[in-house]
């Protein structure tokens, strides 16, 4: 079985509906799709597997000794609900511009709302899991734009019992440094602050040198000529476009991702935002490829696998055992 994007040119939901009925379809799609005909352990790894005998693709390490499927290790494993309905929520949050809410997604697939809200997240992990294999973008003669954006409500919006100083509220807000090629890609990452000190580091990790980099007034940006070719817009002198100088295109991520987190999300939590970003960013760099083959990609990406108790802990686990750790106290 190839790859779905090559030979089967759906657009709906109900196509992916009809053609992943059976749980074997499913299976062997993934399999077929994972290791392309080539299968490897997916317990260390080895390359010496035999197929066993039976309805489902099943593997046996010839190493390890262990047995798996291609199930194993992806964000399907051990999940009780059908290959069928994850696929079809692959296929609908790829394929929606600004998101998907999980309680819009219970109601498609019928799921409970907190299921589909596990469904979703363990998907962002995927994207986020993708993020570390991140080529740069740009180059000699490519121009890049990059800005920082804030994300978090408004104190007004507050309930009375949790309103709080404005200040303080917007410290709590969630810095976002992002980074976009003109006609490319884009790249996004939370960081402290705005400062040089993470703005830089930010710059050389994502973007080639040579490449042109446009940027507002802001003084982080100040030292940015020294590894890149830098030009500046004056916002606050009312100057938007100087030639090929302005920010337009990151300024109009920046609305996008916005409508999209408070239209659909209506809010998101700060420990949660960097998945939430990867998931705008693999809308955003696979604009210019059919439904089928978005959906291709994102299955073939499926191989990274988070536990509730790890997606809802935000490292509280780890802290504790730190705490524990340094203060000699283990529990009883």
């Amino acid at each position: 079985m190839q790859p779905l994007g090559k030979n089967l040119p759906f657009r709906t939901i109900s196509d992916i509906a009809i053609h992943f009925q059976e749980r074997k379809t499913c299976i062997d799609y993934l399999t077929q799709l994972r290791w392309n005909g080539k299968p490897t352990c997916a317990f260390c790894g080895h390359d010496h597997v035999y197929e066993l005998k039976g309805k489902f693709k099943r593997y046996k390490c010839a190493a390890c000794r262990k047995q798996f499927t291609a199930l194993k290790g992806t964000i399907f494993e051990k999940s009780t609900v059908p290959l069928s309905k994850w696929f079809m929520t692959i296929f609908i949050m790829t394929t929606h511009r600004k998101g998907i809410s999980s309680v819009q997604v219970s109601r498609d697939i019928g799921v409970t709302q907190k299921t589909a809200w596990f469904m979703l997240q363990r998907i962002r992990n995927a994207f986020k899991m993708q993020s570390f294999t991140y080529d740069k973008i740009g180059g000699t003669g490519k121009i890049t734009e990059m800005d920082e954006a804030y994300l978090g409500g408004k104190p007004g919006n507050m309930h009375k019992a949790k309103r709080i100083d404005k200040r303080l509220m917007e410290e709590k807000k969630v810095a976002v440094a992002g980074a976009i090629e003109r006609g490319g890609e884009v790249r996004l990452q939370v960081i402290d602050s705005t400062s040089y000190k993470t703005i830089v580091p930010f710059l050389v990790k994502n973007i080639h040198q040579g490449t042109k980099i446009m940027t507002d007034e802001h003084v982080a940006y100040g030292t940015v000529g020294r590894k890149f070719e830098h030009h500046t817009i004056k916002h606050m002198l009312k100057e938007y476009v100087r030639g090929e100088v302005h920010t337009n295109t990151i300024e109009n991520f920046w609305s996008l991702l916005k409508r999209g987190i408070y239209g659909t999300y209506h809010g998101i939590a700060p420990y949660h935002t960097q998945n939430y970003l990867e998931e705008f960013a693999f809308r955003f760099n696979s604009r210019n490829i059919t439904e089928a083959q978005r959906f291709d990609k994102m299955v073939s990406l499926s191989n990274h696998r988070i536990t509730y108790k790890s997606l809802i802990s935000h490292g509280q686990n780890k802290k504790k055992k730190n705490s524990k750790a340094s203060t000699g106290k283990t529990g009883g």
